[in-house]
């Protein structure tokens, strides 16, 4: 989760503030509302709206500075916003991120594909002036290790092989890192001017990835994948980058976030909340 959004226009999160004041009007709402929306191709799908607060209250109280429960307590009994000194709006010019913190090093044999299900046992927050900046202390902050140089595997699903793709690769090829990557993703590198080299999957014989994990020669996993039976052909490349300690990523999305927080590698600006609250004013 990320307050202030940072990937959504100012259309789209208009069009949101308008859908929830009509939600929370046609409901008789009054307290907290929470809802979840998803965007598809700058469409808008509202997917529930529950009348009461979620479990994402206490990270938005902290990253706006707002105590929600006590303002929404007080509108219950009758003292309208107004009265309480707080804006109808609010967007920090700051960065919060909250982030999941896995047990997936405890239970090894326990696929860390991420689906619908919650898997998390704890969460952190990371908070900076840029995203990238609060990305990579809400990572450090979860206990993940993130590499500035080494062998980075790819192997990603069809839908994947995209201008994201590339941008990643492109960025880590730049960055001190070499790419190994799987037949289909290596031939699409290479057709878009990115050197790596090639490895087997495991069902095509040795030498393949897992080997490479086992031995100590990869750094970082990037792997997306979709079906049954592709999802549980990857599950030991996973489940040896758990054992083995190396940081993996099961979507374009979170490598891209990563890739974005590499200036703050080893730069972390420590703060107290407070300090950035007093700034925001």
């Amino acid at each position: 989760m990320l307050i202030p959004a940072y990937s959504l226009s100012d259309e789209i999160q208009e069009e949101i503030i308008r859908q929830m004041i009509q939600f929370t009007k046609q409901l008789n709402v009054v307290g907290l509302v929470n809802a979840q929306f998803a965007i598809r191709k700058e469409k808008i799908f509202i997917l529930e709206v529950n009348p009461r607060a979620s479990r994402t209250v206490p990270f938005v109280s902290k990253a706006t500075g707002n105590q929600l429960a006590k303002i929404a307590a007080k509108v219950m009994i009758g003292i309208p916003l107004s009265e309480q000194n707080i804006k109808s709006s609010y967007k920090p010019n700051f960065f919060s991120v909250k982030g999941p913190v896995f047990p997936f090093n405890k239970f090894p044999d326990t696929d860390p594909i991420l689906g619908p299900e919650m898997k998390s046992t704890g969460e952190v927050m990371g908070t900076g002036e840029s995203f990238g900046e609060a990305y990579i202390k809400s990572q450090y902050g979860a206990g993940i290790s993130i590499p500035d140089k080494g062998n980075v595997f790819i192997s990603v699903r069809e839908p994947d092989k995209s201008d994201k793709l590339i941008k990643i690769a492109n960025f880590l090829t730049n960055n001190n890192f070499e790419i190994v990557a799987t037949k289909g993703t290596a031939d699409y590198l290479r057709e878009n001017n990115i050197n790596c080299s090639y490895i087997n999957k495991v069902h095509e014989g040795q030498p393949h990835i897992v080997d490479l994990i086992k031995d100590k020669k990869i750094n970082l996993v990037i792997n997306t994948t979709e079906g049954k039976q592709s999802i549980e052909e990857s599950f030991s490349i996973r489940a040896e980058a758990v054992i083995s300690g190396i940081t993996y990523y099961t979507s374009l999305e979170a490598a891209l976030a990563t890739i974005e927080s590499f200036d703050f590698l080893g730069t972390i600006n420590v703060n107290k909340l407070q300090n950035y609250l007093e700034t925001d004013g």
